[in-house]
Formats: C-alpha cells, structure tokens, sequence
C-alpha cells in the first residue's frame, strides 16, 4: 500500500482497543501451551505485541490471502506459534478457539511450528534463521512480476547468531529490497540463557547497519512505538531493522526475564495464577472437554500456489556430430524460457545464481534480461530458500549451482522447501567424477541418495543436449520441485543405431519412464546421465565379442514406473552403470522395488564405492573401473566369457 494509505491506517489505530487485544493474546498463549503440555509461551509473550499490532496494520485480510498484492507477515521463528495463531484469530482469518484446543495435537493444523498450510501464514517455520531469505524471495518475485506489497519479517534475537541471516541481509541490501521491514524480537534470552553470554560478540544493530540496512530501536511492549518505527519504515528508500525491546514472558510477573518458559508451559497451578494475575478467566477446563472431541480427518493439506502460464516454446535439436556440454544446452534453453515469457500474460522466469553463471551458463539470461537474474554471490543457503520462496509469489523459480553446492550443501533448506510445497526448479551441474581434477570437495556423488529422502523431490539426469532441452522445457511447466543435475564435461549426442539423434523431436519426456537406445536379448544396461554413452560404448565392445546386451536410459533414477519396471525385469541379467554412490542412487531404487513387488531379480551394480581422486574425467572412471573397456570387462567375466 502507498505511504498515505498505511499512515491513514495507524492513524485509526484504537490503542486500547490494540491493548485489550494484546491481553487475550496472552490468555490464549498460556491456555494453548498449558493444554498441550508443550511450546514456547515465552517468545510468543515478548512478541505478541508488536505482532499484533503489524496484523492489525498490514493489508492482510480473509479475502485477499491468494492476491498477489496482499502484504506479506513472516515469521521466521516459527516455535511462536501460539502468538501467530492467536493475532490471526484477531483478524479475523482463523476461527475462533479451535486454535486454542487442538494446539499441537496430532492431526491438527495448528502444529508446534508454524505451517505455511495455514491460512494467513506465508511460510513454514521453524529451522531458524530462514525467514529473511524466504522474505528476499517474496520481494523479487513481486518486483519483476508487477506486484507492490509490503513484507515484515518477524525474528528471534538469538537466530542471529546464523550466518544465513547476514548472507539474506547483504542480497536485500544489494537489490535495495526496502519493502522489507525486519522486527527482532530482543528479549535477550535464548534456550541456554543471556544471548550475551552464549554468544558474546553479536551485535545485531550494527551487524544491520553495517549490511547497509537502516536501525531503529524501540520499547517492543509500547504501541505507539511500534506504530512509530513502522510508519518510519515504511517512509526509509532502504531496507529496516527495527530492535524491539521485550520481556521474556511479559504479562506475567515470576515469567519475565527467564529463559526457561522459552520452551516450556506453566503447570496447571502456574496457569490459575497467571490467569489470576492476568485479570482473564481461566478456560482450561473447558478446552480439555473441546480438546476431547477432536477427530483426525485428513492428511496434512499442501498450500495452494498461484496458477502458472508458461510458454515452453519449440525445441532446440543438436545434430548428431555435435559435441557439446549439457550445462550449455541447459543455458540455451533456460534463456530461450525467459524470452518467451517476457510477454504480457505470461508468468516471469527468474534466475538465481552464486557466483558460478559463466560455468552453470546462467550468464546468457544475465547478460540479455539482468532484470530476471539475482546474483547472491557464495551465499547457497540463502539463495536456496530465497529462490524457493519466489517460487510460490507468482513467477518461475531456477536455482543454478554446482552440485555439492547446490543440494549437498544446502539439503535442509531443500527439505523445507518441499515442506513449503514450492515449485522450485534446482539445476546443478559437475555432479558426479565426471568433475574430475576438482577432486572429491566437488564431486556430488550422493545427490540422488539425499533428495531421495524429500518427499515429492523429483531428481532428472539428463544424458545429452537433447534430453536437457526436453528436460529443462518439461520442469519449467510442471508443478513441484525439481532437481536437473549434469556433469561438466562435453559429452556426445546420443544416437539410434542408424546414427540419426535419439531425443529427437519425436522423443516426449515422462517422469518415471524409461527408453530403449541399443537393442539386445537376456542381458540390460542400466545408465543415465554421463554414463548412458559410455554405456552404447560397452553394447558395441560386448557386441564385438557376441554378447547382445540392450541399453536403457533411466533418467530419473530415484523412481521408475510400473511400466518402466516391467520393461527392465524382462531382462536375465540387469547392469547397473552409474556415477554415483552403491547405495543410494538407481541400483537402490530397483532393488527396493523388486523387493516390494517380491519379484527376484539379478542385479548386478557398477557404481561408486569410495571418494574418488582428482584427475581428468576418464582417468578417474578407469581408476574406479568404470570406463567402458572395464565395465565390459566385467560384463564379460559376469557372463563366464
């Protein structure tokens, strides 16, 4: 909202109207936490009133929550929870007292940590130290889509102590995100105590300041203040910190100032005398007689994301003598995406990048449309939740990076991307000892064993140019989060036996499926990305020595269809080759599935079995006999020959 209309709006505030509010809000928090046995009513004390008093300010409301203009609230210490439920139902967005008696119990929306499932709620919570980055994500998303809205990122004074949040601080100060408000809850207390004494040299005011962020520093228990330092904010051209002081528990005398109601409840007897101190009436009773009838009846609800209109435009098709690496062609059809949905109507793709555009070739949307590419620098835990949280505020979200970088490093802010229900699209390349002289530090060998274990986290490897193309055109359209990952080095064009190109226009991509590229009876060739060619080469050695053996192409080796296992189990013999770890990469989803389907089969791997040295990529698939004359060789010895 403009400055006049948000000036108006604090203007009509009724301060003791505001105060009573503030009140309940503290019986709701004791009554819930007491109820439950379980929470954090301290932090949820110190907070409450500057969170109200936002809720009651910002333009959030039951009827506009999918807008793409609404204000956005985070709350990036989600343990908070009673306080976000509580000042929601003040709002008017969740009904009343069911948040109170079905807190924390099983089944329940109203969880321990706040969900982004919820209505009025922007992000899931709870891993601290995300909420900033997620608010960075919402703010560039809303620049380049159109969309002006205001975002206040509520924060834990003791979650600074994350590096993650200074890596978010520099990004907002760099793109100059001054739609951002940050409100640090300072009440001076962490788990383990005086944050001065856990953690003495953070100063988080100057740290903001010296970021480039404007400071303010109030009474976070005084309205006037509050509303103060917010209309200032919102007139400041930079980003700001508002320092709100606050009590540990405040409202309740024997609970301020100490740290252990940061993550405990008040016994029963406690809660009567807190309430008693309160002036409010006890209702514990009556909520344990509510809390009774509750009945589980359905699984967790996913959130809902804006609709998407993208354009994924006519392929680009490699001949068959092309030699090329498959990060270039992923660059080539990742510009051709952004310059088709530049036109009105059509949603915005946005690139994030850390410092590697000219290697993961991001650098051709750079160059063309700067406007749609954010460059965070060495910074892959921010940029990882920045770019998932522009994923779900009205554009398409591609996240470039090499692979230790981009998954291994960065596996929880991925989990909770996908806790988040984003439609994030990670692109990785350098996987695998396909890297070589990088050495083992860069070497992203268990990429599928760790997306593996997030549900709903599709995991793609592309083998060629052609498959890239298809690939990246395929991810871009398709709701949900998506893992792209390539090597570095040039690889050939897969052909057909006649020598035309395989992934030709006729060629349509489907998650879980699997396709034939040499033909052959009895024995089978499983491979995918930077193996699949060498796995035609191994076919052409075994058929010079009389063996048929067919070659498949998986290339999503962390799922395969129904169709896709009846295809393989037709095989005697199945030949797993891949660049990645033994355990936990295709020869793991096939023999789980063929266990699953009690269905023996006869499996036969050749994987990773050790962090391999550094050297050029062919000297190091030899050392670890996995070149194509090894594996032959060992194809051949299996078979008795």
């Amino acid at each position: 909202m403009n400055f006049q209309d948000f000036s108006n709006r604090i203007a009509n505030i009724d301060y003791d109207k505001l105060q009573q509010e503030a009140l309940i809000c503290r019986g709701d928090i004791l009554t819930m936490t007491t109820l439950a046995a379980s929470g954090h009513p301290g932090g949820s004390m110190s907070t409450i009133d500057a969170l109200l008093t936002v809720y009651h300010i910002a333009n959030i409301n039951k009827f506009n929550l999918h807008d793409l203009s609404r204000d956005r609230v985070i709350v990036s210490h989600g343990h908070i929870s009673p306080a976000v439920y509580s000042s929601l139902a003040r709002i008017g967005i969740l009904p009343q007292e069911e948040y109170i008696a079905y807190f924390r119990k099983a089944g329940s929306m109203y969880e321990g940590h706040i969900e982004r499932s919820i209505p009025g709620v922007e992000w899931t919570t709870g891993n601290l130290g995300q909420g900033l980055s997620a608010a960075c994500g919402m703010a560039v998303a809303g620049r380049v889509s159109g969309h002006e809205f205001d975002i206040f990122v509520f924060m834990g004074d003791g979650e600074h102590e994350k590096g993650q949040i200074t890596e978010a601080r520099r990004f907002a100060s760099k793109y100059n995100l001054s739609n951002i408000t940050v409100i640090v809850d300072y009440n001076c207390l962490q788990i383990s105590g005086d944050i001065a004494e856990v953690m003495p040299a953070m100063n988080i005011a100057e740290s903001y300041k010296s970021d480039g962020w404007e400071v303010i520093s109030i009474d976070g228990h005084n309205f006037k203040d509050i509303t103060g330092a917010l209309l200032k904010a919102k007139s400041c051209p930079k980003p700001v910190c508002i320092i709100a002081n606050t009590k540990m528990g405040s409202g309740v005398s024997f609970m301020e100032h100490v740290a252990s109601y940061h993550g405990a409840p008040l016994s029963e007897e406690l809660y009567y005398k807190a309430m008693e101190e309160l002036k409010l009436e006890p209702k514990l009773e009556y909520y344990k007689e509510m809390r009774k009838g509750f009945m589980w009846a359905a699984p967790h609800i996913r959130a809902e994301n804006p609709k998407m209109n993208i354009d994924t435009g006519n392929r680009i098709l490699y001949a068959a003598d092309v030699k090329t690496d498959n990060r270039s062609a992923f660059g080539a059809a990742l510009l051709d995406l952004v310059t088709l949905n530049k036109k009105e109507g059509q949603t915005d793709i946005i690139v994030f990048d850390c410092d590697l555009a000219g290697s993961v070739k991001t650098n051709g949307v750079e160059k063309k449309y700067p406007e749609n590419f954010f460059q965070s620098g060495i910074a892959e835990h921010h940029t990882a939740v920045c770019a998932g949280a522009a994923s779900v505020n009205g554009v398409i979200s591609f996240f470039a990076d090499f692979g230790m970088f981009g998954v291994d490093e960065v596996y929880n802010q991925h989990r909770l991307n996908e806790i988040n229900s984003t439609n994030l699209k990670v692109v990785t390349t350098h996987v695998g000892i396909d890297v070589g002289e990088d050495g083992k530090t860069h070497m992203c060998i268990d990429y599928i064993g760790l997306l593996r274990n997030i549900f709903g986290f599709n995991i793609i490897c592309p083998a060629d140019p052609n498959e890239v193309d298809v690939v990246i055109r395929h991810v871009a359209k398709e709701s949900g989060n998506f893992h792209v990952a390539m090597g570095r080095s040039k690889v050939p064009v897969i052909t057909k036996e006649d020598g035309s190109i395989f992934f030709d226009e006729n060629y349509e991509f489907k998650y879980g499926e699997v396709s034939t590229v040499r033909q052959g009876k009895d024995n089978v060739i499983l491979a995918y990305g930077a193996t699949l060619y060498r796995a035609c080469a191994v076919h052409d050695i075994l058929k010079a020595e009389g063996i048929e053996c067919a070659v498949i192409n998986v290339p999503t080796p962390a799922y395969l269809s129904d169709n896709a296992f009846e295809n393989i189990s037709a095989y005697k013999n199945i030949f797993i080759y891949e660049d990645h770890i033994l355990s936990t990469g295709l020869f793991s989803t096939l023999a789980n599935l063929s266990l699953r389907k009690k269905q023996m089969l006869n499996i036969i791997p050749y994987a990773i079995e050790e962090f391999p040295v550094s050297g050029s990529a062919d000297e190091v698939y030899d050392m670890l006999g996995l070149s194509p004359a090894k594996v032959a060789e060992k194809i051949l010895k299996e078979l008795g020959r």
